[in-house]
């Protein structure tokens, strides 16, 4: 296996602080990212700030931080923004994607964050490795949409992709160091979500309010659903293919409910390297602000003899159809994870309104998959064209009311 790029960005070399760039700062990723910079003020040094709807929380952040830079999605978001900002402080606003993609390239950031959720994070992101940016990727659908686009392009920029996620960053810091020729397998730990032991038959009945109730983890509700679902895991196995170089029969799934292993390495002589530690971002998200170095976070000490057992067991495939929807789409060609990852968007917020039961969420992107014949995905405008015409086809499905 060969990790995604070559991690020799000069600004690893640096001793003095760091400018970020955060997309996507009023989202949990982005709110845990701020608290890590506010620990490290001397370090970490933050340039611009961009949220999508929450003005009053970006107006805050930004008092807090004072960046030269904000974006947000309209304008109108742009005039609320301007009234909520103190007197004397006139950052300059950017607006929309092409707002979004102007921060991700700025000269002054050393390294952008990708939080944003969903395949809205693909444009920035992928400008912000053209760029030859040192990217810490919250953003899975970046690369499960375009991960041969992200490994030819940081090949060309000198880009350098660090995984947020906790479980790729607990495999990256299993992997990096060793040689990946002696790489066997790549173990993703899940927690099982909320519905690990819920019956098939209370699944049919399973509420929003319900699903986003995760038993470890406070996140938004877009990847709340995607865990309750299992398709978070999907999305992270494809992920894990473009970021390390590995086949799909090279990474594999375990539930361990308590998630306290983050992730595991396997290498060529049996033995297994794994990550531990408490189940927060801030860990996970310190690690790649600070990369090679770790900074100071202050979060509670992992306590094994309090934590007392660590289980695991094989995941449930039937009462977890997504995880076996995303190997699928990924073993089938490249334009089916972008259909897989489009359907499931559209299921997901179609869930949450109530437009949809939670195992219509699995229905509505097995039959858009069903329907699909494989495409070229050379390109951008190809990715976002099938993206596009999948979320059409998922909505006139939905206003069927067959889910």
């Amino acid at each position: 296996m060969k990790y995604i790029s070559g991690l020799s960005s000069p600004v690893f070399n640096r001793t003095g602080p760091r400018a970020i760039a955060i997309l996507g700062s009023t989202g949990s990723i982005g709110t845990s990212a701020l608290r890590v910079a506010a620990k490290n003020p001397g370090y970490l040094h933050i340039v611009a700030l961009a949220g999508a709807r929450n003005m009053a929380l970006l107006a805050r952040q930004a008092d807090q931080f004072r960046p030269p830079y904000l974006g947000v999605l309209e304008e109108q978001h742009a005039r609320t923004l301007r009234d909520l900002l103190p007197a004397g402080y006139t950052p300059r606003i950017f607006i929309g994607l092409d707002g979004y993609t102007a921060l991700a390239t700025l000269p002054e950031a050393d390294l952008v964050l990708a939080a944003q959720v969903g395949a809205a994070g693909l444009v920035p992101a992928l400008a912000a490795a053209r760029a030859g940016k040192v990217l810490c990727l919250a953003n899975k659908e970046a690369l499960v949409l375009a991960g041969g686009i992200f490994r030819e392009v940081c090949r060309g920029s000198g880009a350098a992709i660090l995984p947020v996620d906790s479980e790729h960053n607990a495999l990256f810091q299993a992997f990096i160091g060793h040689d990946g020729t002696t790489v066997s397998r790549l173990i993703l730990t899940a927690s099982g979500g909320p519905f690990r032991t819920t019956s098939l038959e209370e699944i049919h009945a399973v509420t929003p309010a319900q699903a986003l109730k995760h038993p470890n983890w406070s996140m938004g509700a877009k990847i709340s659903i995607d865990s309750a679902t299992m398709m978070n895991k999907g999305l992270e196995v494809i992920e894990a293919v473009h970021l390390y170089g590995a086949k799909p029969d090279e990474v594999e799934v375990v539930v361990h409910p308590q998630s306290i292993v983050h992730s595991l390495v396997e290498y060529a002589d049996g033995s297994q390297l794994a990550h531990l530690g408490m189940p927060d971002m801030e860990i996970p998200i310190g690690y790649c602000l600070g990369y090679p170095q770790r900074l100071h976070i202050g979060l509670e000490r992992l306590d094994l003899a309090k934590v007392g057992v660590l289980t695991f067991e094989s995941p449930d495939v039937v009462r977890f159809p997504c995880l076996r929807l995303a190997r699928e789409a990924l073993l089938a060609g490249p334009s089916h994870p972008v259909v897989l990852n489009a359907a499931n968007e559209i299921a997901v917020q179609a869930f949450l309104d109530g437009r949809v039961s939670f195992p219509g969420i699995a229905r509505l992107i097995d039959r858009m998959l069903d329907g699909h014949d494989s495409l070229p995905v050379d390109n951008l405008d190809h990715i976002l064209a099938i993206d596009a015409e999948t979320r059409s086809l998922a909505e006139a499905a939905i206003a069927e009311g067959a889910f």
